[in-house]
């Protein structure tokens, strides 16, 4: 079953500029794992140092897999010694798609 990830965390404004490098590393690292089919990230413009995340992956296997990851771990220190916070994140199981 395909999973879904969407949702934001916030950075300081401030730090946004620092935490993009670890943004733009994670970001390569997730789209080439197996399973990883999406992976985005993406500013609002509206309200700055609001981060959006989605992601699709094949299935669960691929999303724990992913979990433990040498490059997820590195992610999360650097957001934490960047500040990240609120991070609230949603987990969707598609049974089907169709396009629109």
């Amino acid at each position: 079953m395909t999973l879904i990830i969407a949702g934001t965390v916030r950075v300081p404004p401030e730090n946004v500029a620092a935490l993009r490098p670890h943004m733009v590393t994670v970001l390569a690292s997730n789209r080439a794992e197996d399973g990883c089919e999406t992976f985005a990230f993406s500013e609002d413009v509206g309200d700055p140092g609001l981060i959006h995340i989605f992601e699709i992956w094949r299935d669960q296997a691929a999303l724990s897999a992913h979990g433990k990851t040498e490059h997820l771990k590195a992610w999360r220190a650097a957001g934490e010694a960047l500040g990240v916070s609120e991070r609230r994140l949603s987990l969707y199981e598609i049974a089907s798609q169709r396009p629109l």
